[in-house]
């Protein structure tokens, strides 16, 4: 995760079969096991990267707040409450749990222009050069 440089990472992402992911926005790492959204509210538009498609940054909407209900290491259910750029780490590494790439959450003209730029990116082994698509 911080290799890639990353933010959070899901557990089948590494082929962990389990409902976790690791996640760090402020130096303090954290897991959430089990972890589901309970409540969501407005909508924020921001550039959503994933570790499983290096390189490409996608304009997204998404719900701008969300309650998070989870078990933490210690065994303890905890809600957590995040706006911004934490409640989109929680839905994005939620989606994750639930076998969901963001190619599913773009309009279908992101995903079209998305895949395009990924097989491009693959075939000509493209890794440094950052790729933003806009909302259409």
């Amino acid at each position: 995760m911080y290799q890639a440089p990353g933010i959070g990472l899901a557990a089948p992402q590494i082929g962990v079969q389990k409902q976790l992911f690791v996640y760090d926005v402020d130096d303090e790492p954290q897991v959430l096991i089990n972890p589901k959204i309970v409540e969501s509210s407005g909508e924020w538009v921001y550039d959503e990267g994933c570790l499983s498609i290096p390189g490409l940054y996608v304009e997204m909407l998404r719900p701008k707040l969300v309650l998070v209900e989870a078990t933490n290491l210690d065994g303890n259910t905890i809600q957590i409450e995040a706006d911004e750029l934490l409640a989109r780490l929680f839905q994005h590494e939620i989606d994750h749990l639930q076998g969901v790439l963001m190619f599913e959450r773009m309009t279908p003209d992101q995903r079209k222009q998305a895949l395009a730029e990924y097989r491009r990116r693959e075939e000509n082994k493209i890794e440094s050069e950052p790729t933003h698509l806009r909302l259409s």
